[in-house]
């Protein structure tokens, strides 16, 4: 076994020994650790959820237009306290905040002229700059499970407005920025690829280069990194956790994969005829479709699982630190 790095080559975690961090969320596809102990997940029914340090959940839900149904799907914490997050609605999108008084009121609701199409991830760097993700600009977005359509993009709102810095991307979902600054990481979901851009002033981005090729039923979702520049990519459908090591090997940290599910995604992404009704399974497996891994705890070293179809909070002892992420010691306003 040659490491070179503090995560072995044949680390790896089984789902029998992962722990249990909380119990009754509801679609936490998103989760944030702070520095103050609290984890952050996104809820299903237009809010949010906050694990305390001492196990204690409690759910914000939101208060918005009358009638309309919020997803919130990825979560942030910006400087100012409140939680934003990016409304997944099946046919309306957007970036929402959650007011103090719990009134959910509009960040960006509309890009070039056009009401924003469903939204997938929200963050905001130390710069206090808004990043955001919309996967496809087609409706349903069902359409665009397939590699062979690219039309999601990554945009900025700051003092300038609001603007896309990279289009044409094969169902964009959530960005990371690399410890060293220089990158900005995204995952093309149903490209089934990590791509990369140099983060530039402005801000902007360089041109799209290629980081891994995934194959099979892995669907990268969430992205993170620890302090040695290795990428961990949560995917759905195959249930697997990966590292992307720093020289560039992938390994596999964590699988509970159905295979005759993953075999049904598969065959549904090439021939592009994947259902909506298959991707709201795991199949057997009992991971949930995890979505996003957020590093927590008072060292940074508790990876903490988002899902997208459990009401549990997962959790494991990493071998390695989490990077620090921007939002790290921000704190929460309460709502």
């Amino acid at each position: 076994m040659s490491t070179g790095h503090s995560v072995p080559t044949d680390f790896q975690v089984r789902v029998d020994d992962l722990q249990i961090h909380g119990r009754g969320f509801s679609r936490p596809e998103c989760v944030l650790a702070l520095s103050s102990g609290e984890v952050l997940a996104s809820h299903g029914s237009g809010g949010y959820s906050v694990r305390s340090p001492d196990g204690g959940l409690r759910h914000v839900i939101g208060r918005g237009e009358p009638g309309r149904q919020y997803v919130p799907n990825g979560i942030a914490l910006a400087p100012d306290g409140r939680v934003l997050f990016a409304d997944l609605g099946a046919e309306q999108g957007g970036i929402f905040a959650v007011e103090p008084d719990g009134r959910i009121v509009p960040v960006v609701a509309e890009i070039e002229g056009k009401p924003l199409p469903p939204s997938n991830f929200v963050t905001v760097d130390e710069a206090g700059v808004l990043w955001f993700t919309v996967s496809t600009r087609l409706h349903p977005r069902s359409r665009a499970w397939t590699p062979t359509v690219a039309d999601g993009f990554i945009a900025v709102r700051d003092h300038r407005g609001t603007r896309i810095v990279a289009d044409g991307l094969a169902y964009t979902n959530e960005i990371a920025f690399s410890p060293d600054g220089q990158w900005v990481y995204t995952n093309e979901t149903y490209g089934q690829c990590v791509s990369r851009f140099r983060l530039l002033p402005g801000p902007s981005l360089g041109p799209r280069e290629l980081v891994v090729q995934l194959g099979g039923a892995d669907l990268p979702d969430g992205i993170c990194f620890d302090v040695e520049g290795g990428a961990w990519i949560s995917c759905i459908a195959s249930n697997r956790l990966l590292r992307v090591r720093p020289d560039g090997a992938v390994q596999t940290v964590l699988a509970d994969t159905d295979e005759d599910h993953a075999r049904r995604v598969a065959e549904g992404i090439r021939s592009a005829t994947l259902a909506h009704a298959t991707m709201q399974t795991a199949g057997h497996s009992r991971l949930g479709n995890i979505s996003s891994l957020a590093f927590g705890g008072p060292d940074r070293r508790t990876a903490y699982l988002g899902c997208l179809l459990d009401d549990r909070l997962r959790g494991f002892r990493a071998p390695v630190q989490g990077a620090e992420p921007p939002h790290w010691r921000r704190r929460l306003r309460g709502a």
